[in-house]
């Protein structure tokens, strides 16, 4: 399996592409990142891509694998990526 492109590998490929240089492309990623950190409590959603949303777990019951003792879990929020559906039939090709 391919390794993962790194932030550079990304930003000397949009420079590339775009025209701009590899400190530009840079620059647009982390403002990009940053929006979408601020944004993520009302959804941020990439185009294409997918959405990030804040979602509430529930309180519920756990095991602990080592003992096998019955352990609560307590409900917290969670960031959850959903991949666009655009994004999945590129990937996965359509039906």
């Amino acid at each position: 399996m391919a390794k993962a492109l790194t932030k550079s590998q990304i930003a000397a490929t949009l420079s590339e592409q775009h025209g701009i240089t590899k400190k530009q492309a840079t620059d647009v990623l982390d403002s990009l990142a940053q929006l979408a950190y601020k944004n993520a409590k009302n959804t941020f959603t990439l185009p294409g891509l997918g959405k990030l949303v804040l979602v509430n777990r529930k309180a519920r019951q756990g095991r602990n694998p080592a003992t096998g003792a019955t352990i609560n879990i307590p409900a917290k929020r969670v960031v959850k990526f959903r991949v666009a559906k655009a994004a999945k039939d590129a990937i996965l090709g359509g039906k």
